[in-house]
C-alpha cells in the first residue's frame, strides 16, 4: 500500500504514487515543482518605468523586441489604382531578351511632373507585373528624362521614403538602385538631393551595416546586386560624388560611421 504524501493533489489518481512509491526522486521533483510554482505564484510582473515596478512584491518583465528590422505593412499604391485603370501608356513586350515595356507614346513627350511621381510610387509593389512595370518604367523614365527630372526632385521624396521604410529587402534593394541611377540621370540632380538627406538617409543608417558574415563562404547576393549592406554603401557614394562640396557633411551628420571615397 503506497503512502500518499501530504502534498497530494487530488487531480492526481492514487495508482500514480503506488507506481513511484519505490523512486525517491519523484518524492523529491514534486516538492521542488511545487515549491517554484509558489514561488512564480507570488511574484506579480509589471511594466518598467511604472510605480509598481518599485515595489518589492512585483518583477520587471523583460522588453520585447525593438522590430528594426521587421517589415511594415505597405498601403496600396496609386500605382496599382492607375495601372488597373489603363491610365499609363505602357504595355508588357517580350522578346528574345526577356519582358521590357513598350511605351505607346514618345517618353520624352510624357508628363513628368504626373508620371514620374507615380512610378517611384510603384517601387514599393512587390507582386507582378506591379512590381516589374514601376521598376522598369522608372529606369526608362530617367534615361530620357534630361532636363525635365530636376523639377521633380520635391516630388519624389515622400515615395522615396515610404519604399526604403517598407523594410522589405526586395523594395529596398531596388529603391536604392534607383537612387543610383536618380544621381547620373541629369545635371544637378545629386546637388538637389542635398536638402533632403533628413528623409532619406535614416533608413540608411540602419541598414549600413545589414551584411551577411559567412566567414569563408560564398554570398552569391553580392554577385547579383542583393546585398543590402553594400547597396547601402554605393548609394552613400554616388551622393557623395555627385552631390556638390556641401554632400559629405551632411551624409556624415545623418551617418557617423560613414568614411568619404573623395577625401580619403
Amino acid at each position: 500500500m503506497a503512502v500518499v504524501p501530504s502534498f497530494h493533489r487530488y487531480d492526481i489518481p492514487l495508482s500514480y504514487y503506488e507506481a513511484n512509491s519505490n523512486n525517491p526522486e519523484f518524492y523529491c521533483y514534486k516538492y521542488k515543482k511545487d515549491t517554484e510554482d509558489k514561488e512564480r505564484r507570488k511574484w506579480k510582473f509589471t511594466e518598467g518605468f511604472t510605480t509598481q515596478s518599485r515595489l518589492p512584491m512585483f518583477k520587471v518583465k523583460r522588453p520585447g523586441a525593438s522590430g528594426v528590422f521587421t517589415e511594415r505593412e505597405v498601403r496600396a499604391t496609386h500605382f496599382r489604382k492607375f495601372y488597373e485603370r489603363g491610365d499609363f501608356p505602357i504595355a508588357l513586350e517580350h522578346d528574345t531578351k526577356g519582358n521590357k515595356i513598350a511605351w505607346k507614346v514618345e517618353i520624352e513627350k510624357l508628363d513628368y511632373h504626373h508620371y514620374l511621381p507615380l512610378f517611384f510610387d510603384g517601387l514599393c509593389e512587390t507582386r507582378h507585373p506591379y512590381e516589374f512595370f514601376a521598376r522598369q518604367g522608372v529606369h526608362d523614365m530617367l534615361e530620357h528624362g534630361g532636363s525635365k527630372i530636376l523639377p521633380v526632385i520635391p516630388q519624389l521624396i515622400i515615395p522615396i521614403k515610404v519604399a526604403l521604410n517598407s523594410r522589405n529587402k526586395q523594395v529596398v534593394c531596388t529603391t536604392l538602385k534607383v537612387l543610383q541611377h536618380l544621381v547620373v540621370s541629369a545635371d544637378m540632380v545629386g546637388e538637389a538631393l542635398v536638402p533632403y538627406y533628413r528623409q532619406i538617409l535614416p533608413i540608411l543608417n540602419i541598414m549600413k551595416s545589414l551584411n551577411l558574415n559567412t566567414g569563408d563562404g560564398i554570398d552569391y547576393s553580392q554577385q547579383k546586386r542583393e546585398n543590402v549592406g553594400d547597396l547601402v554603401q554605393e548609394t552613400l557614394e554616388a551622393f557623395e560624388t555627385h552631390g556638390g562640396e556641401d554632400a559629405f557633411i551632411n551624409i556624415k551628420y545623418m551617418i557617423p560611421t560613414y568614411e568619404s571615397c573623395v577625401l580619403n
